[in-house]
């Protein structure tokens, strides 16, 4: 369910504020009530395209003895990012509308 959507969710971790790519993860779980479990096998290879289109920085640091790198939003990416925003919510009103519309099934 995340395919088309990563990239929009990733954005939205870094609005809040920078983040390497473990705080990411953990973020994504904490706020989603562990529904979206990213593995780092999917989320360094989007990470590395969002930088590689100017929508997020990276920097390297040192934290105890061990180089990671950070990332944080540019403007292009909070632009980008209020842009799929608000595409989202047409979007899932849309969806909401037309599953509102179709009756659940009885149970027996």
């Amino acid at each position: 369910m995340l395919k088309g959507h990563l990239d929009m969710l990733i954005l939205s971790v870094l609005a809040r504020r920078p983040r390497h790519g473990y705080a990411i993860i953990e973020d994504l779980r904490a706020t989603s009530r562990d529904a979206l479990d990213l593995p780092e096998g999917t989320l360094y290879p989007a990470l590395h395209r969002l930088e590689r289109a100017g929508l997020v920085a990276g920097t390297w640091s040192e934290a105890s003895g061990r180089r990671r790198k950070s990332y944080a939003l540019t403007p292009l990416g909070m632009t980008t990012l209020t842009e799929e925003r608000r595409t989202w919510t047409r979007f899932s009103a849309a969806v909401g509308a037309v599953l509102e519309e179709v009756p659940w099934p009885s149970i027996s």
